[in-house]
């Protein structure tokens, strides 16, 4: 069908809300086109789009057949999988609760159990839910930290991870044979909630992971001394972080924490930034001020599903510096494993995951403990199987995993990135400095002078729509065929082709990468430096990754800038 006629079969369906309604009368042409061009796709994360009408945005029925491809996938696993059911959650976002309920439904209408929180809750609550009830799958209703116009949904597989390249292929070859999204049944939500088919969760969820969460810390001592009286700003961002975060450290002993009250409503409009991402320095302008009136030492902000946290910490001249998501990874790894020989508690099989675009710093970190260091494509979902592969196999030690995408896991009770841990952890090794009458800040100095200034940039590009969508293509393709052979003056030492599981170094000599397929280019440069090229998996976006090794920081970031404008003169 072309996108007119998809269009028209909207308008034609009788039983269209209003307000969708009312979505497509208004369209022009060009916004037809892109809503109806194609359907809303899975990628690293499931699916996240514009709310509104539309099989390229995110809607009921949109969300009724992705739960129907679901549902079709559990029970192709049998009526064990049938009982043991799909644990769902939603964040603070229009619709999220509706969309959580509907999902709930349409399952129900399978036979397929379902535990759905009764309020929003965080991502990493979903993953621990999944595995804490045994359920076969989890759905987490979420856009994370998009701005308020969007909305998502993630699948979980039984592992408590996003779903795993096999399972998440197949789901999605169920959902495209699925013809006409208004045909799929619905069960009654009261009498599903009756007969126990549809089973509500709240607190005694809640208490089951904060109960979890208090085997995080490595030393209490150090909370006890150094952390009671440590003055802590804390902003959830309108989302999820409020409902478990701010009781998380009580629990833990940090009584000073100070709340961005204004930021600790729910709110889908997210009516205080503009953006609720903890990575922009913008998004922490209220924490700041509360920060400054407080004295605080370091500044926490979780996205709207609490899976993600941004960092603040404050400087000698009282300003404070936004960390990037690669400098948080260093701290807490040099942290866990620096507590863990201090305490004589290190494992010799120690490992550490990260994603193949995040810094070399925390690997240089890991090396010098004697800890492994494994590189996985980009999605927590990779760390996940990691984890499980360790536990399955005994050969190593799970100690953290990081994106540096501002996604932690320290204890992998949860199998997706955990911003309510990184926070505790975050707090315990500012006291740990403090200890040292230090802060974070000469914490992220001491690391550089150790181990080399290593400066990172990331640069999204967003290119919507139909014609977006092709010139990210012709970028990708552009750079996988013709792309230069120096970079900042530096040759290139290796490219790496994902997409084709090849390694070639500066001598055309071929190697194969071990890694699963995924369209990512990557770009060794001989002086340690690299940048890696990929689209995103869930966004209209095509992102750059930028990584350099100066004598300086200064030196560092200088690299950067050439490097960032050799791509923009390639690109263009």
């Amino acid at each position: 069908m072309t996108y007119q006629e998809k269009y028209q079969a909207w308008l034609d369906y009788a039983d269209l809300p209003d307000y969708l309604r009312q979505d497509l009368v208004s369209m022009d042409e060009k916004t037809k086109e892109d809503a109806f061009y194609t359907n809303l796709e899975f990628g690293t994360a499931g699916m996240r789009g514009y709310i509104g009408a539309g099989t390229n945005r995110i809607n009921i029925y949109v969300v009724r057949q992705a739960t129907e491809g679901l549902a079709k996938l559990v029970a192709s696993k049998g009526e064990e999988a049938k009982k043991r059911g799909v644990a769902i959650a939603y964040d603070s976002r229009h619709f999220s609760p509706e969309f959580a309920f509907e999902s709930a439904q349409v399952l129900a209408a399978h036979g397929i159990q379902s535990y759905v929180f009764e309020s929003l809750r965080p991502t990493p609550e979903l993953s621990f839910a999944v595995r804490h009830y045994n359920a076969i799958a989890g759905i987490m209703v979420t856009a994370s930290h998009n701005p308020k116009e969007f909305n998502g949904y993630k699948v979980y597989g039984e592992d408590g991870g996003q779903m795993p390249p096999a399972d998440a292929n197949a789901l999605t070859d169920y959902i495209r044979a699925i013809d006409n999204p208004f045909a799929i049944e619905l069960a009654d939500l009261e009498e599903a909630k009756a007969s126990g088919i549809i089973k509500v969760l709240g607190e005694e969820t809640d208490i089951q992971y904060l109960e979890e969460l208090k085997d995080l810390s490595i030393n209490s001592d150090l909370i006890k001394e150094f952390g009671a009286d440590m003055k802590i700003v804390y902003t959830p961002l309108h989302g999820t972080g409020e409902m478990l975060t701010r009781r998380a450290l009580a629990q833990a002993g940090f009584n000073s924490v100070q709340i961005v009250e204004s930021q600790a409503t729910a709110d889908p409009d997210f009516s205080t930034v503009s953006s609720p991402n903890p990575e922009s320095q913008a998004a922490f302008a209220l924490a700041e001020e509360l920060g400054r009136e407080v004295g605080a030492d370091v500044l926490l902000a979780t996205d709207p599903d609490a899976d993600r946290v941004g960092v603040e910490v404050r400087q000698a001249d009282g300003s404070y510096w936004n960390l990037s998501g690669n400098q948080i990874g260093a701290i807490i790894a040099k942290y866990i494993l620096e507590a863990h020989k201090q305490a004589g508690t290190l494992p010799a099989n120690a490992a550490l995951c990260k994603s193949i675009v995040s810094t070399e710093l925390v690997t240089k970190i890991a090396e010098s403990y004697g800890a492994t260091m494994f590189n996985v494509l980009t999605g927590f979902k990779f760390i996940a199987e990691k984890i499980q592969e360790f536990e399955d196999t005994n050969n190593y030690t799970y100690m953290f995993g990081f994106e540096e995408s501002f996604g932690y896991l320290i204890k992998p009770f949860v199998r997706d990135k955990d911003a309510i841990q990184a926070v505790l952890l975050v707090a315990e090794i500012a006291a740990y400095y403090r200890s040292r009458g230090l802060t974070l800040a000469d914490g992220i100095d001491e690391i550089f002078k150790e181990y080399g200034y290593f400066a990172e940039k990331t640069i999204s590009v967003t290119l919507s729509g139909k014609d977006g969508a092709e010139q990210i293509k012709a970028i990708m393709a552009k750079f996988r065929d013709n792309a230069p052979e120096q970079f900042n003056g530096t040759d290139i030492a290796l490219f790496e082709d994902f997409a084709l599981q090849t390694a070639t170094d500066k001598d055309g000599n071929v190697t194969s990468l071990t890694t699963p397929p995924s369209d990512v280019l990557k770009y060794a440069l001989a002086d340690d430096s690299w940048f890696a090229v990929r689209p995103s998996g869930t966004e209209p976006k095509i992102k750059f990754y930028i990584a350099t090794v100066g004598e300086t920081l200064a030196k560092a970031e200088e690299k950067i800038a050439n490097i960032e404008k050799e791509i923009n003169d390639f690109v263009n």
